[in-house]
C-alpha cells in the first residue's frame, strides 16, 4: 500500500506500507540524499518474517512534495510525527540511516519518543555535525553539478565492490530528490547536531555501524554508544556507510533479533 500524508498545508510526504498485517513494525528513515528505496533489500526479506515495513520519503526527496523550505531537523521530525499519527502507529521500531539517524534522534527528543519503543541507528550522523569544509563542498557541487555528486557517492558509501547496474540504481534513487532540498539538508547537517538529544533516549537502542565508514567515522558511533545509556553498538567489519547494503543478510538478521 502507498499513501500521501499531509504534513502541513500544501506539503505531502510519500509513504510505502508493506505487509500492514505484520506483528512487528519498523518505520525506516532514509539518509541524504536518497529515498525510502534505499532499503529495498530489507523490504525484500523482512515481511516474510512477519514484519510490517514502512518507508517514508522526506519532503524534498523521492516521491514526496518538494517545497523550497522546511529542511530543519525540527520540521523534518514533525513530518515523521505526522506520519506516525496519521497511520496510528504505536510501539514500533524507528530505524534511521546517516542523516536519517540524526533525524530519528531529534524525533525522539522533540516528540518524547511518541509511538516508538525501539530505536535503530545505522551509521547515524551523530553526535556531531558534518565538518564545515566537507559540507560546503557537497553544497557547492549540489548547486553546480548534482549528477556528478550523486555519481561519486558510491565510492564514499560502499566498502564492497558493486556492479555498474547497482551503482546506476543508486544514482537514480538520489536523482529523484530536488537540488534545493539536497543542499538545504546539508546546510542543516553542517550547522546543527543532535548531541544534546542523545541523553534523553531511554528505550532499547541498537547502533549498527560500518567500521570502514568514510562519511561518519566509527569513532562517532562509539561516542553515540556512550551517550545513549544502555545502547548496544554492533560493528560491521565488511561495511562502509551502508551496512544494510554491504552486509545485507547479516544486517537483516540483526534487525530481526533486535525487534524480537
Amino acid at each position: 500500500m502507498t499513501y500521501f500524508v499531509t504534513v502541513e498545508p500544501g506539503v505531502r510526504v510519500f509513504v510505502q506500507d508493506l505487509f500492514p498485517e505484520g506483528q512487528k513494525t519498523i518505520l525506516f528513515i532514509h539518509g541524504w540524499p536518497l529515498s525510502h528505496l534505499q532499503y529495498e533489500y530489507q523490504y525484500d526479506v523482512l515481511p516474510s518474517h512477519g514484519v510490517r515495513c514502512i518507508g517514508m520519503d522526506w519532503r524534498g526527496f523521492g516521491k514526496s512534495d518538494k517545497p523550497y523550505s522546511g529542511y530543519t531537523f525540527d520540521r523534518l521530525a514533525d513530518d515523521i510525527r505526522a506520519v506516525i499519527d496519521t497511520l496510528q502507529l504505536r510501539n514500533i521500531t524507528l530505524a534511521g540511516h546517516s542523516a536519517g539517524g540524526a533525524l530519528a534522534i531529534r524525533y525522539m527528543a522533540r516528540h518524547q519518543g511518541h509511538g516508538i519503543n525501539k530505536l535503530v541507528l545505522i551509521d547515524a550522523q551523530a553526535p556531531g555535525s558534518v565538518p564545515q569544509q566537507g559540507a560546503n563542498a557537497f553544497i557547492a557541487q549540489t548547486l553546480s553539478d548534482r549528477p556528478a555528486l550523486l555519481a561519486g557517492l558510491p565510492n564514499q558509501f560502499f566498502f564492497r565492490n558493486i556492479t555498474k547496474p547497482f551503482a546506476d540504481w543508486f544514482f537514480q534513487v538520489g536523482l529523484q530528490g530536488a537540488g534545493w532540498a539536497t543542499a538545504a539538508v546539508m546546510v542543516t547537517l553542517r550547522d546543527r547536531n543532535v548531541r544534546n538529544d542523545l541523553g534523553s533516549i531511554r528505550i532499547p537502542t541498537l547502533i549498527a555501524h560500518g567500521i570502514h565508514d568514510q562519511v561518519v567515522p566509527f569513532a562517532s558511533a562509539q561516542e553515540t554508544n556512550q551517550l545513549i545509556k544502555g545502547s548496544v553498538l554492533i560493528p560491521f567489519q565488511y561495511s562502509g556507510h551502508v551496512p544494510f547494503l554491504d552486509e545485507r543478510e547479516r544486517f537483516n538478521q540483526l534487525l530481526l533479533r533486535f525487534i524480537g
